[in-house]
């Protein structure tokens, strides 16, 4: 699911969820992209590093999981991430977002992480060893 594409509005933290099991924004795409991640066996989470933290689209969408996160549970989380940097351990703050994620979660399972490092601009990922390591990981689901 590219959540670009997606209409994913802000938790604004009324609570509602908590208290009836549902958000009360109805008018986007978060409730049928988590119950796609209720259902999945794998989850992979994608996105672009700015400034050494996951994007805005994906934050939202963690977000919003919390009137059904208890449900995803028992499931394989890989990470990809893409930067500018050509240094891998500086995307570790942004992996640890992540996993700060995973350890809100039923039995999470995280088995890999691809390091698309060197990338500015759409597109340089290309023909890169990230791409063939994303590629391999597929390849094994």
């Amino acid at each position: 699911i590219n959540i670009t594409t997606k209409k994913i509005n802000y938790c604004n933290g009324c609570e509602a969820c908590l208290k009836t099991g549902t958000c009360n924004q109805y008018n986007d795409d978060a409730d049928d992209i988590v119950e796609k991640m209720i259902n999945a066996d794998v989850i992979v989470m994608s996105t672009p590093v700015y400034f050494y933290s996951i994007d805005a689209q994906m934050k939202a969408l963690i977000d919003r999981t919390v009137s059904r996160y208890i449900e995803i549970k028992n499931k394989d989380f890989y990470f990809i991430l893409t930067a500018a940097v050509n240094d891998a351990k500086m995307l570790e703050r942004t992996v640890e977002c992540f996993r700060g994620y995973l350890d809100c979660l039923e039995n999470p399972t995280e088995k890999g992480v691809v390091y698309g490092i060197g990338a500015w601009k759409v597109g340089e990922i290309k023909d890169t060893p990230a791409m063939n390591k994303a590629y391999e990981f597929g390849k094994n689901v």
